[in-house]
């Protein structure tokens, strides 16, 4: 069979949780979380095509972390199902290739931007609008943080993930994203937090102008998840460190749930000369540098 339509690619931006409060627990277990969220330009990537039947091929450096894992348990393949079956399609006849750069289990929401990606790759295909609400209620039935994916953009990210509100534009701002290696479940990392919860602190006034006024709002707020992470991966201590010891770290900060964390800097130079030096220092962490997307 030969089909017409183009291929369509749709990159999986890493997601950041600039701060991350916990609020409360709700009786069903489930807790509210304020968290300004942003993404960087380092990504995995989808890409579909059409094809007689579903079909999910994964290839990149990742990849070996996904193979255990069924192709129907993959959430970009549990996007494909839902968005087709929304639109009265028997199955999804797409090939669906993802290229695996980002960590798996590693707090920058890599399969819920895996998700994402294909529900805005789909809806390109299949001639959907990309404020189509079908599009948007699929997102929170996949997951938590696939909703704030949807969009890559800035936002505000409340409640259990239902919450998705617009941010102030975000500076210019360069990054160093680092993982030392060891993936961390998000539902251990609640369980061991314990203390006391925080208030929400979403910013007031005029947007921060540049990369160090980011990082000055920042330091006033922090990631709740931080220490019971660093019980469970005590390593994540040790890529803080590194990071905030590299010539001109504004911020150095755990990501969602670890234990991917991410440094801010003024400039693309910085960042890049302060990733090459953790790569000769550590050469067994995953180290990338790049920027925050508008």
């Amino acid at each position: 069979m030969t089909f017409d339509r183009p291929v369509i690619v749709e990159h999986a931006p890493a997601k950041l949780n600039l701060y991350l409060h916990v609020l409360g627990r709700r009786p069903d277990g489930y807790h509210e979380l304020d968290s300004l969220v942003a993404f960087a330009d380092i990504h995995d990537t989808v890409t579909v095509r059409p094809a007689e039947r579903l079909t999910l091929e994964i290839d990149g450096p990742f990849a070996p972390a996904l193979a255990v894992e069924a192709a129907g348990d993959n959430l970009v393949t549990r996007a494909a199902v839902l968005l087709a079956r929304a639109l009265g399609k028997d199955e999804p006849g797409v090939t669906i290739t993802l290229t695996k750069r980002l960590p798996v289990a590693s707090g920058i929401g890599g399969g819920s931007a895996d998700a994402a990606a294909c529900l805005r790759a789909l809806a390109r295909l299949w001639d959907i609008g990309g404020d189509d609400s079908r599009l948007a209620t699929l997102a929170a039935r996949l997951g938590a943080d696939v909703p704030v994916c949807l969009s890559g953009t800035s936002a505000y990210f409340g409640g259990i993930g239902d919450i998705v509100d617009p941010a102030p534009p975000l500076p210019a701002c360069a990054v160093v994203l680092v993982n030392p290696g060891t993936p961390l479940a998000t539902p251990a990392v609640f369980k061991a937090r314990s203390g006391p919860f925080s208030a929400p602190a979403r910013f007031d006034g005029e947007p921060p102008a540049d990369a160090a006024a980011l990082a000055r709002l920042l330091a006033g707020r922090g990631n709740d998840l931080t220490a019971p992470a660093r019980i469970l991966v005590p390593e994540i201590g040790d890529v803080l460190e590194a990071l905030g010891r590299t010539p001109g770290c504004l911020l150095a900060r755990l990501s969602g749930s670890g234990a991917t964390c991410f440094a801010l800097y003024a400039d693309r130079e910085g960042a890049e000369a302060a990733a090459a030096g953790l790569v000769s220092g550590h050469p067994g962490w995953w180290v990338r540098a790049g920027g925050l997307l508008a």
